[in-house]
């Protein structure tokens, strides 16, 4: 085979800096060298490569329409070196992040996988969505190596996590619905006594019992179906904020007025892994760069204090 990495890279080095004495620097090595590799490379691919009739050699035709492969080839035998190196320090060969759709918009998972694309290139990757209890256990099943989820009632000691931000419920219902028809304020016996629309597992069907309100509940397993039924007036909801802004906006939904508490919740997001399993590489720097991203939306820099770090 003509091309292999040594040829490759003279054959890149004359082209980019002129002349074989140039090239020879650039790669530690006598100018004459340089040149019987290129001589031995033209007379394998039986083209010429170089006119050398002037002072300095200048590229044929055929080496430029060699070029843009030439450098391709290059660019990915520098991944795959990278990424084979990546391997022996403990990269997975594949990460998969399972993230509740609540989070899926407001969430700046994809900018932590942005860094990882170019840092890690040629590794695998695949993100899926399910509500919180079918992601935790996707999580434990293996399924997953991280999970994006709101902070659970109470801790699980298989689980490590890192807080990485905080997402804003709010209670809204259509503004035909009878909730806001009731005569005088708004109280949580009225919003018990009204049908909830809840997002819950499609399996376990387990809702987190904070937001559960209502003796009456008609659930969906993504708060897309959710909203829509909120708003179609099917029942009142606790959905996100980032969810319901442009149908609040449009008059489609109203933020239901509660005089003895709060009409918002605000629930702390978390990454979460199985303790069960080591984090490969990929894995903790995805939380590192979750949690580097939180520090810069709060002004603040390195770890968060209480937070429980990856193994």
């Amino acid at each position: 085979m003509a091309f292999d990495t040594e040829s490759l890279k003279v054959f890149l080095a004359v082209l980019d800096h002129g002349s074989f004495s140039a090239a020879a620097r650039s790669l530690g090595r006598v100018p004459s060298a340089v040149s019987m590799a290129i001589a031995n490379l033209e007379a394998q691919l039986d083209l010429p490569l170089f006119d050398r009739s002037g002072r300095e050699p200048r590229p044929t035709a055929q080496a430029l329409s060699l070029l843009p492969q030439a450098r391709l080839l290059a660019t990915q035998l520098q991944r795959l070196q990278m990424h084979a190196l990546a391997l022996t320090q403990g990269l997975e060969t594949s990460l998969t992040i399972v993230v509740v759709p609540e989070l899926l918009a407001s969430s700046p998972w994809s900018e932590a996988l942005a860094t990882l694309s170019v840092e890690y290139p040629l590794l695998e990757v695949e993100v899926l969505a399910a509500p919180q209890a079918d992601a935790l256990g996707m999580l434990h099943s293996a399924r997953a190596q991280l999970a994006l989820v709101f902070e659970r009632s109470g801790l699980d000691a298989n689980e490590g996590f890192q807080e990485v931000g905080h997402e804003t419920l709010v209670a809204v219902v259509a503004p035909s619905h009878a909730l806001m028809c009731a005569p005088g304020p708004l109280r949580e016996e009225h919003l018990g006594a009204e049908r909830q629309i809840v997002v819950a597992g499609r399996h376990s069907g387990n809702v987190d019992a904070r937001v559960v309100m209502s003796r009456h509940q008609w659930r969906t397993d993504t708060p897309v179906a959710a909203l829509g039924m909120v708003i179609a007036g099917l029942g009142w909801g606790w959905l996100p904020r980032s969810f319901v802004q442009g149908p609040v906006a449009a008059g489609q939904l109203v933020e239901i007025p509660l005089q003895n508490f709060s009409n918002t919740m605000q629930l702390w997001v978390d990454v979460v892994w199985s303790r069960a399993r080591p984090l490969g590489l990929a894995a903790r720097r995805f939380v590192a760069l979750m949690e580097r991203e939180r520090g810069s939306a709060r002004g603040v820099s390195g770890g968060v204090e209480g937070m429980t770090a990856p193994e």
